[in-house]
Parts: structure tokens; sequence; C-alpha cells
């Protein structure tokens, strides 16, 4: 009986949850960017500033995109300003930014809120369990991670603190857990 009333929960549980794939965003050029291109790729999604002692994880996410990035994985950066105004810039200073200090060629997006009233789908995905049948998170700082599998479920979230070549994400980006 009990497996049954899992079971149940379960199904009743994945109606009421969205799809990862029906999420549209900008681009920090402003142009429109549907998640359903990421159908059959792991997803590392991470909220960006460029005045935060995390800043220099752009580096790392550059390298671990020039070494995965492709058919099989993409990296999606969210520049945010919800912490002590970490992120100043415009969208154009933004891209100028990261490209010239870190060579950034992953794909960046444009400036969003990571909570509050004004939280972005995405996010809202992110940190709703009604919303990604899997978990509720709150966003806690700038650099923080999410991974998505090649199925749009969302597997983890991660501290800011999490270098992004760490065994756990290139562990998880080849298939080792």
């Amino acid at each position: 009986m009990s497996i049954l009333l899992v079971l149940m929960t379960n199904v009743l549980f994945a109606q009421n949850s969205s799809n990862f794939y029906d999420i549209k965003a900008q681009t920090l050029e402003g142009e429109t960017f549907d998640f359903s291109q990421l159908k059959g790729k792991k997803v590392l999604i991470v909220n960006t500033a460029s005045k935060c002692g995390f800043t220099s994880q752009y580096k790392e996410l550059e390298e671990l995109n020039k070494k995965y990035g492709g058919k099989k994985f993409a990296i999606l950066g969210f520049p945010s300003n919800d912490f002590m105004n970490q992120e100043p810039l415009s969208e154009k200073d933004i891209r100028e930014f990261c490209t010239i200090n870190y060579g950034v060629t992953f794909q960046m997006m444009s400036k969003i809120s990571v909570k509050g009233d004004d939280i972005h789908p995405v996010y809202q995905w992110l940190t709703s369990k009604q919303k990604n049948g899997v978990m509720d998170s709150k966003v806690k700082w700038n650099f923080q991670k999410y991974l998505v599998d090649e199925n749009g479920v969302l597997i983890s979230t991660l501290p800011s603190s999490e270098n992004p070549l760490s065994e756990t994400i290139t562990n998880w980006i080849e298939g080792k857990q």
C-alpha cells in the first residue's frame, strides 16, 4: 500500500513541475535564448558578478567550457546584482569585462534577479521543488552553481566556494558519478 502511495505522490508531483526546456532568457546581446536547444546536454548554471571575491571563477568556468563545452555540455552565466551590488555594470560592460579579463566564450545571459519578487523564471525553476520536481533551494551568493542533466532534470546545487574545475563537477560531466 505504501509503495502505491509513493508512486501516486510522485505522479501528482511530476504533473505540477514545469519543464526546463520551456524556459527562455535573453543573452547579454539581447537575443532570445531558448532552453530547448540544450536538450541532450548537461548544463551548469551560475549567477555571476564582476566585483565579487569569487569573480576569478570566470577563469575556471572558461577552462571548463574549453575542455567540455559543445555537443554534450554547456555553461550559462547569469549576471546578477542581488548580493551587495557586486554586479553594477551594464550588459555591454559585462560582456567587455568578461571578454577582456577572462576570455569568456560560454553563453552569458542578460542581468537578472536570482531571488526576491522579480526572480527570473530560470531561477524560479532552479529554486522551487514545485517547478523542478527535485528540490527547493536558495541562492545564497554569487557564483552558486546548479547542475542540470541532459534530460533537463535538476541534479544538484553547489556553493559559491565550489571550484568549477572540482572533481565533483568534472566527474559529473564525464559521467563518473
